[in-house]
């Protein structure tokens, strides 16, 4: 989890592959109604968000009484980790306004514009039980940092 631009597919796809599950990327739920309005340059609210959160929950549902997988979700606010099962195990991606800002600069894949960052940034509400791991180093020590946390978590 983490806001836009903080690595969560990067690194989610490579621990996914590294255990052996499925990646999922949350984006990929979102109806088009919400696409277009965070392309628009427009925030989503709770009530954009309430039907993809939902949709994500019962994927969520499948996934797990399967082989388990990774996911690649925002889940900036405690609500919404609530809607999604508060007995996930998450792993929070954090990093300074300024790092991801740039990162977002050089994007040109992604719908959502540089300018919802700072409402992102604004919605985010920290998760007290989660792994917590800089975005500052390589892509190699951030993923070793997640796998650690994983196997220490029991998985």
């Amino acid at each position: 989890m983490g806001v836009s631009g903080s690595g969560k597919s990067t690194i989610g796809k490579i621990l996914a592959e590294k255990l052996s599950i499925p990646f999922f990327d949350a984006d990929e739920f979102h109806p088009p109604s919400n696409i277009d309005k965070m392309k628009s340059g427009h925030s989503l609210n709770d009530q954009d968000r309430s039907p993809w959160l939902k949709k994500l929950a019962e994927k969520i549902e499948i996934w797990n009484s399967g082989q388990g997988a990774v996911l690649a979700c925002s889940a900036l606010k405690s609500s919404y980790r609530t809607i999604l099962g508060r007995d996930h195990f998450y792993i929070y991606l954090k990093g300074s306004f300024a790092l991801i800002y740039q990162r977002l600069q050089e994007r040109s894949d992604h719908f959502m514009p540089e300018s919802l960052l700072k409402s992102q940034f604004d919605a985010l509400e920290e998760p007290e039980n989660a792994c917590i791991i800089s975005i500052d180093g390589s892509i190699e020590k951030i993923v070793n940092s997640a796998l650690e946390a994983f196997k220490k978590h029991g998985h």
